[in-house]
């Protein structure tokens, strides 16, 4: 079992203040019941010295660089969304960057998509992926799709450890 860790890495996707929170400004209903589920994948990982990679959002103040449909969240004033440097975009309590862990900034639904995850993957040697996170029908789904297409040869998705907005749309995506 542990030849299989070697080539394995843990996504932790969009785990951040303006997911999760009440009252933050993206805010997935069940993102908060998470935590604890994915502090623990993380722990686990790190045990079993499990690359730990953390997928998150950072935008431009202006919105220059968000999908074209949330556009009218940003500028003339407006502090958008998950903007780099803000509060929302710090990830939520409990979950900890540590050395030896990446994190990668994404820009879009797909933690693959204009990234340099794949490359950094295959870099590392790994071809499974354990997928924890929010939200499930976007960035979730879409990060998995990606997996898949790119031939990873597992993508597992925990899940007690990813959310949607209500547990009948996380649950209809998952199974």
């Amino acid at each position: 079992m542990a030849e299989k860790w070697k080539s394995t890495a843990l996504l932790v996707i969009d785990m951040q203040k303006d997911f999760i929170l009440p009252g933050g400004l993206m805010q997935v209903a069940g993102g908060q019941a998470i935590v604890p589920s994915v502090v623990k994948a993380v722990e686990v990982a790190r045990q079993r010295d499990i690359p730990v990679i953390w997928v998150v959002r950072e935008h431009d103040p202006m919105g220059r660089d968000v999908e074209l449909f949330r556009r009218h969240m940003y500028g003339d004033g407006k502090f958008g969304p998950i903007t780099k440097g803000s509060v929302g975009s710090e990830l939520v309590d409990g979950l900890v960057i540590k050395e030896g862990d990446y994190k990668l900034v994404k820009t879009r639904f797909s933690a693959f998509f204009a990234t340099h995850l794949h490359s950094f993957l295959q870099g590392a040697g790994v071809n499974n992926l354990v997928i924890t996170g929010v939200q499930t029908p976007n960035c979730i789904r879409q990060t998995v799709f990606d997996a898949v297409s790119l031939d990873y040869q597992t993508v597992t998705v925990i899940v007690d450890a990813t959310a949607a907005a209500t547990s009948e749309v996380h649950l209809a995506l998952i199974f």
